[in-house]
């Protein structure tokens, strides 16, 4: 038996004010912000990279993707298992610190085995942050704000993204073009090393000031003691609805994550456009409307809950498959930049809606004290599909399939299109199941949950 107490977890009495819960939400933005500004200055950097190091499309999107996703994934399950049973404030803390600390050393790495091992590190630190964060927000607010909540967390993702792509563009001209830059102690560096520094030391700030106010939330509905296998007993009892939301979540990752990493070269090899200014254009439609998008898609997910639906999140994410479908296949086969634009434009904003619900989903089937662990397993499955195969499945159909770089819309087009209609098969099959275990959750809680 291991006890769930975390050591300063706020008692019964001293319960949070919503305002308060918000402000977490707030700052978990911000940390999930830079852990996306991150992850997606690579999808700019393309260009000097891969002539310094030499490397090809498919290399590149190894770094993307499979170095990244392979640890970030597979560690999120021992370490959602820490976050179950301790401090979930200590271990997103220590998070932040480490992977803002591999970003800047993706500075020094004078080669690609080295680009890549550092990339590994990154994706280790950034795998503590979401399953620690979304049982936080679980414990922060009730059932039918949940998906609201995690919304505005997830806005994460497009805001980090287009804060990464904008800021990008307005420095890409001297990053591929501008001369090396030399540094105290470090020495001679590229400037695309310059920018890994740049924005890998803000982290460190953002890790005191999660470390200094945020506080431990009461663990709301939790035994004080975890049973051995209980884990794996929940999973046995919910297999359906799980599979369901891992396998259509997993897919829908697969063609977002690609999307995000070569959007910006697909507009520069399809249509001629600089890529400072693609990186612009994408940046902005990700940032608003990505940011619009997940609160849209939270906000129906609630509605849909307190209008009866228990299967309210899964409808959520199979509308957002069938949205993005012919969105992202007619993006990839305009024929013209201002209708590619377009339909990229709402691309961004009708197919994130599935953001903020995904996570919600779990915490309202998952007891409390397998929350973390179970958010983890998702994880898993949705990078190690979506963010370590998306990037280069594309990269492989435009490489091995084609043999053209100018082809990376057909890349983008074939991926999208198979992927998306199984994603919404597997959801629909999956809507039963999970309104069981929706149900069956609702049981376990006590009534003021």
């Amino acid at each position: 038996m291991t006890s769930v107490a975390a050591e300063g977890a706020v008692p019964v009495a001293q319960a949070p004010s919503a305002a308060y819960a918000w402000y977490v939400v707030a700052i978990l933005l911000l940390a999930y912000t830079l852990s996306f500004i991150d992850r997606m200055i690579l999808s700019l950097l393309v260009g000097p990279i891969r002539a310094d190091l030499g490397i090809s499309d498919t290399q590149m999107s190894l770094l993307m993707g499979f170095a990244f996703a392979i640890f970030y994934s597979a560690l999120g399950i021992p370490l959602g298992w820490l976050a179950d049973r301790g401090g979930r404030r200590g271990l997103i803390v220590a998070g932040i610190a480490a992977w803002s600390l591999m970003t800047a050393a993706c500075a020094l790495a004078r080669n690609y085995a080295a680009l890549f091992l550092v990339r590994i590190g990154v994706g280790v630190g950034e795998a503590t942050l979401s399953p620690a964060a979304y049982s936080l927000l679980g414990d922060y607010f009730a059932r039918d704000k949940l998906g609201r909540a995690m919304a505005v967390y997830s806005i994460g993702v497009p805001l980090g993204s287009g804060v990464a792509l904008v800021a990008g563009s307005l420095v890409v001209k001297f990053v591929t073009e501008g001369p090396p830059v030399v540094l105290p102690v470090l020495g001679v560096l590229a400037p695309w090393r310059l920018t890994f520094l740049c924005i890998g030391t803000p982290g460190l700030l953002v890790a005191a000031l999660v470390a200094m106010t945020v506080r431990e939330p009461r663990r709301l509905g939790a035994t004080d003691e975890v049973a051995p296998g209980e884990f794996v007993a929940f999973l046995r009892a919910h297999p359906t609805a799980l599979l369901a939301h891992f396998g259509g979540m997993s897919l829908v990752a697969l063609v977002m994550y690609g999307a995000m990493a070569w959007i910006p070269q697909f507009l520069h090899r399809t249509y001629g456009m600089p890529v400072p200014q693609a990186g612009l254009w994408f940046g902005a439609a990700t940032a608003v409307c990505g940011s619009c998008g997940l609160l849209i898609g939270g906000w129906l997910a609630d509605h849909l809950y307190r209008r009866g639906y228990k299967d309210a999140h899964l409808r959520v994410i199979r509308l957002n498959a069938l949205l993005l479908l012919p969105l992202f296949v007619g993006m990839a086969l305009a024929p013209t930049e201002p209708l590619a634009l377009a339909l990229m434009i709402a691309g961004m904003l009708l197919g994130t809606i599935h953001g903020g619900v995904a996570g919600a989903a779990l915490q309202m089937i998952a007891p409390n004290r397998l929350r973390a662990r179970i958010v983890a397993l998702y994880f898993l499955a949705a990078n190690l599909i979506g963010l370590g195969l998306g990037p280069t499945a594309i990269a492989l159909v435009t490489d091995k399939v084609f043999h053209d770089d100018a082809a990376l819309r057909y890349g983008l087009a074939i991926v999208t299109a198979v992927a998306l209609p199984v994603s919404a098969l597997i959801l629909t099959l999956g809507l039963k199941p999970f309104a069981r275990a929706v149900e069956a959750s609702e049981r376990r809680l006590p009534a003021a949950a």
